[in-house]
């Protein structure tokens, strides 16, 4: 029984051509999910610098099981030391966090050495998240926040979110009444809009000028269209 404790609680040898070998694994394919989530991301957030992460994420995590499974000692003290971890930058995006969670599952899969498998999984749901937002974006169109400021005495007078309302459905597939502030002179209301194409949003522009004169407005959505 001794004989048998002592052999599970040994230490086994890091491989240290193994190790480099998953590092520069995981090192190719932290930049495929980085470029996947640079092209096909579509959080508000900064993407170009929020993608930095995934690298030192997945290099770090392949790191961390390389080690620990060459130890049970490690592997406890890991436990104990993780549980008093806490995380406070906010993840205000589900998207961000699913991207997050496959460079942890790629240094998981990297680490306990499941090279073939990780690779495989990895290039597939990439591939199937690719495919789903090209026939998501064929399907539902565009989905914008538009923005709306008009200042004046004509802005505040009765009746004047009926017709912007009319404006708006007559252009969209969908309009949704988000926000509605007025105060003294000045309207201002938030929107998200559902939009088939570009030939959409032109005349839904032109059309809220033309019936509006002085409005202020912009579009804001997740693929970066330009503000008007």
């Amino acid at each position: 029984m001794l004989e048998e404790i002592a052999t599970f609680g040994s230490d086994a040898p890091l491989s240290i051509p193994e190790l480099l070998l998953n590092l520069v694994i995981a090192v190719i394919l932290s930049m495929i999910v980085r470029w996947h989530f640079r092209r096909f991301g579509s959080t508000l957030s900064n993407r170009d610098e929020f993608a930095q992460v995934f690298p030192f994420v997945t290099l770090t995590v392949v790191l961390i099981i390389m080690v620990v499974k060459s130890s049970l000692a490690l592997s406890l003290g890991l436990v104990g030391a993780l549980s008093i971890v806490r995380f406070r930058t906010p993840i205000k995006e589900p998207e961000e966090l699913a991207y997050l969670f496959i460079s942890i599952a790629i240094g998981l899969g990297l680490g306990a050495s499941q090279t073939v498998p990780t690779v495989i999984a990895t290039l597939f749901i990439l591939g199937a998240m690719a495919t789903l937002k090209w026939v998501r974006q064929g399907d539902e169109g565009r989905q914008l926040f538009l923005s709306l400021d008009w200042e004046g005495d004509e802005a505040v007078k009765k009746g004047k979110l009926d017709e912007i309302n009319k404006v708006i459905v007559s252009h969209a597939a969908k309009g949704d009444l988000r926000r509605y502030d007025v105060r003294e002179s000045m309207l201002s209301a938030t929107y998200l809009v559902d939009l088939r194409d570009d030939q959409s949003l032109s005349s839904l522009i032109d059309s809220l000028r033309q019936e509006f004169p002085g409005i202020s407005i912009t579009f804001l959505d997740q693929n970066h269209l330009p503000s008007v």
